[in-house]
């Protein structure tokens, strides 16, 4: 089942169109810009509450609407929106926000940091890969799906990544093979944590029942150091 989503509120040039997104900004007014790209359920209310969880912590938080306004309900609808999902137009959508983002007055980097969950997680791989000089951190949680890259020589950012151990959708094994490619092809510092939970363990909302209080916190608590860490 899919819905119209609620959570667009922003429009950014994008590839001679339009992009949509949901734009979050700390109580301060301005901080560091961060992209926030979804998981397979769209731009849900768990995304934007992320999104704004984040600029709770200081961030001017984009998440770009991958979906052109469609949100899952179930793992069927969401599987078949990511198959048809078209990967380049997808990609040339984020570059479009980096740039409406970086264009904010209110962002006080240069750059800006990316983090993504699931099929967004291979998606901030990509983006790093793509825009490495515009890119500061790049965070992937359980990153899958087709926009993960094929090579890492472009990256320049730092990556840190978060993997269960026990995640179906991806073994751990490609995991670790995935951050060993990172290691040697990449020009920026990589750290990876594997956490003994299955896949989308940081969503609360536990369409897939493996949410994981415990490591969705020590994940989150890492994220948020090295995205300010490396903010600039």
């Amino acid at each position: 089942m899919t819905e119209v989503n609620p959570r667009q509120n922003v429009t950014f040039a994008s590839n001679g169109g339009q992009a949509h997104g949901y734009l979050k900004k700390p109580a301060g007014g301005s901080g560091p810009g961060l992209i926030l790209i979804q998981e397979w359920w769209g731009l849900d209310d768990h995304l934007a509450e992320v999104a704004d969880r984040f600029a709770a912590e200081g961030f001017v938080t984009l998440a770009p609407d991958l979906f052109g306004g469609r949100v899952a309900h179930d793992a069927d609808t969401a599987g078949q929106m990511l198959a048809e999902l078209p990967v380049e137009q997808a990609a040339k959508d984020l570059a479009g926000a980096v740039d409406f983002l970086l264009a904010d007055p209110s962002v006080t980097s240069t750059t800006v940091g990316a983090v993504g969950f699931c099929m967004g997680g291979g998606f901030v791989l990509q983006l790093a890969a793509q825009h490495g000089d515009k890119v500061s951190a790049a965070v992937p949680f359980y990153g899958v799906g087709p926009a993960v890259p094929q090579q890492y020589r472009t990256v320049t950012a730092p990556i840190q990544g978060h993997y269960g151990e026990q995640d179906a959708f991806y073994p751990v094994e490609q995991a670790r093979a995935q951050e060993q490619q990172i290691r040697e092809e990449s020009k920026g510092g990589v750290e990876f944590f594997y956490y003994p939970a299955g896949h989308a363990f940081h969503n609360d909302k536990d369409q897939l029942g493996t949410y994981n209080e415990q490591y969705a916190k020590l994940a989150w608590d890492r994220a948020v150091a090295f995205l300010k860490a490396n903010a600039r």
